[in-house]
């Protein structure tokens, strides 16, 4: 399907609005063109007098036609001024009211996307699509649509007059007109593929800038500014060159339309002249007919500027479409959840799953977790942990077995309830740019400033925040860049308890904090975790040691399991970590 017509069937609640916007535009053309008819019945005047047109109406005195086309040359223009107000205003607005939910839409459905589609993708791009190419049709709509309206008015009423007033002449003098039309599509078809590729070049200068300004950290450190330039410098060059090699094309179309304007042009001035030289044609009438030659064939040369803007448009509008078809893989609609029906007893059973593209992350995975019960799961990197939360959480659907929550399958349960339900701390912590207390309250809009501060205090996040310069009004930065770690995890967990989940998991909460936030951490843990089904995930072993069941994973299958005591007594997997975290060597042991 073209992406215009795309267009319009995603902007269906707009009809109306791009109609009017239509007639305002054609109006303003019929007014913009009736002063070069004027034109001719003024010399009409001033050469037949009584004889002329407007004696023919019944105004015979020749001052009192003078004084009639000035009345009608005011109604004329003051209407066309109206009409190029009202055309202005309404393109414009439909521009912003359109790109505003093209927008929104796209934002809308990448936001319900799997984990996975994102792992395709370059967040640089995204916000290319999001921002630059939304930005590139509002840009149309602002002036392009008009345009092309305006030519096409412009060339039937001007073609109207022409075979009103002499048919052959006009036969000769329109002749380059489809030849012109047909010029422009001819060239707006083969800058298409140009402007596709100038637009993902420009997707890459977004990704390369968007990475590099969120780790600019590690490039100042590593001292790479010179090499990350380059980088940037590479990819600028690619968007410029793919640019250039559009332009130098769409450069041509102005030039050979210009011949055959200045072929429709002489031949209306020479033919037309002979004709009223011989008395076929009035001088009157070879006036109207050469000004409206000149007021047709010449903007035609805005042809090129037209179907550049309408081919980049093109291109933008049609990577946006793409963006809001890309299918949903996980749905959201299913059963309800309500909050107080569920108790948050778990269970996987024989769980396969592994990314795309990648070996089996997890293998034949079983296991039950107790509504209310406090597990650990513990193991080496990429053994599988965190993919156990990803798939609890449906950021991921298995590839084999199921997942129950109080002995239903998550996967027919509507999505976001599952999640209201689910309350998550991961390692890093993301945090909103705005206070403290917009964090903490962060999914929870209903939170009173009580409320807030009751969370805080479970999370033992209270007393530093109080010592913030505004306190819970303290601005956080972006990504909460003006907190330290620990104190990001504390709000992160404040956020989790807050929003009272009958099940919470802490998916590597304090590996990367010190000792005395990990303790605070634990600390709040034995409070929150009470009445609720606990999962903590860690590489710290002391984070889990008082939790009622530990699993042990290893290269996605669970190999142990047992509380912390039983474990270390097994002297298997877990007691060789445990050894290795406390120091304690074989013969302790």
């Amino acid at each position: 399907m073209h992406p215009l017509k795309k267009l319009f069937d995603h902007a269906r609640r707009y009809r109306r609005d791009a109609l009017l916007a239509s007639v305002y535009s054609i109006a303003n053309k019929l007014f913009d063109i009736l002063p070069e008819v004027l034109i001719g019945v003024a010399v009409d005047v001033v050469v037949s007098r009584q004889d002329s047109f407007l004696a023919r109406l019944g105004f015979v005195d020749v001052k009192v036609q003078l004084v009639v086309l000035g009345v009608l040359t005011v109604a004329i223009w003051g209407f066309e001024s109206l009409f190029e107000y009202l055309y202005s205003v309404k393109w414009r607005r439909l521009a912003q009211d359109l790109q505003h939910d093209m927008r929104l839409e796209a934002y809308r459905h990448v936001q319900q996307l799997e984990m996975a589609w994102f792992e395709q993708k370059k967040s640089g791009q995204l916000m290319a699509v999001m921002n630059d190419d939304i930005n590139q049709m509002e840009r149309f709509l602002n002036g392009g649509a008009n345009s092309i309206l305006q030519v096409l008015s412009s060339t039937v009423l001007v073609s109207a007059v022409f075979f009103a007033l002499s048919p052959s002449l006009a036969a000769l003098a329109l002749a380059p007109v489809p030849l012109i039309l047909y010029g422009a599509f001819w060239f707006q078809k083969r800058l298409a593929p140009r402007y596709a590729a100038v637009r993902e070049a420009a997707g890459d200068i977004n990704a390369r800038l968007a990475n590099n300004l969120s780790g600019i950290a590690t490039i100042k450190s590593y001292a790479a500014e010179e090499f990350e330039a380059a980088h940037v410098e590479a990819a600028s060059l690619a968007y410029r060159d793919k640019n250039g090699a559009a332009i130098r094309f769409s450069s041509a179309i102005t030039p050979v339309i210009r011949i055959a304007i200045l072929a429709g042009f002489v031949t209306t001035l020479v033919y037309g002249g002979w004709m009223t030289l011989s008395g076929e044609l009035a001088v009157g009438s070879y006036s109207v007919l050469v000004f409206l030659t000149q007021r047709l064939l010449w903007p035609l040369t805005g042809l090129a500027e037209i179907a550049d803007l309408y081919q980049r448009s093109m291109a933008s509008i049609e990577r946006v479409l793409q963006l809001v078809d890309t299918p949903i893989g996980i749905p959201y609609a299913g059963r309800a959840l309500p909050r107080e029906a569920v108790a948050g007893a778990v269970e996987f059973r024989a769980v396969d799953f592994s990314y795309t593209g990648a070996a089996p992350t997890l293998s034949g995975v079983d296991l039950t977790i107790r509504a209310g019960e406090t597990v650990g799961i513990v193991g080496s990197t990429g053994s599988g942990k965190s993919t156990l939360v990803k798939l609890l959480l449906r950021f991921y659907t298995p590839q084999r077995g199921a997942i129950l929550l109080d002995g239903e399958d998550i996967g027919s349960a509507k999505l976001q309830d599952l999640r209201r339900l689910i309350g998550y701390v991961s390692q890093e912590p993301f945090l909103t740019d705005g206070s403290v207390a917009d964090n903490i309250a962060y999914g929870t809009p209903d939170a009173t400033r009580a409320d807030v501060e009751a969370a805080a205090r479970a999370a033992e996040a209270h007393d530093f925040i109080a010592r913030l310069p505004q306190g819970y009004d303290t601005e956080v930065g972006e990504r909460g860049q003006r907190l330290s770690g620990g104190q990001r995890q504390r709000i992160a967990l404040a956020r989790a308890i807050l929003k009272n989940p009958p099940v919470l998991i802490l998916d590597e909460a304090t590996s990367a904090v010190d000792n005395e936030t990990e303790a605070a951490i634990q600390r709040s843990l034995a409070h929150v975790a009470r009445g609720r089904t606990t999962i903590v995930i860690a590489h710290r072993l002391s984070t889990v040691r008082q939790a009622d069941r530990i699993w042990v994973m290893e290269h996605g299958r669970i190999v142990e399991t047992g509380d912390h005591d039983a474990l270390v007594a097994q002297n298997g997997v877990y007691a060789g970590l445990w050894r290795l975290q406390t120091g304690e060597s074989l013969a302790e042991a």
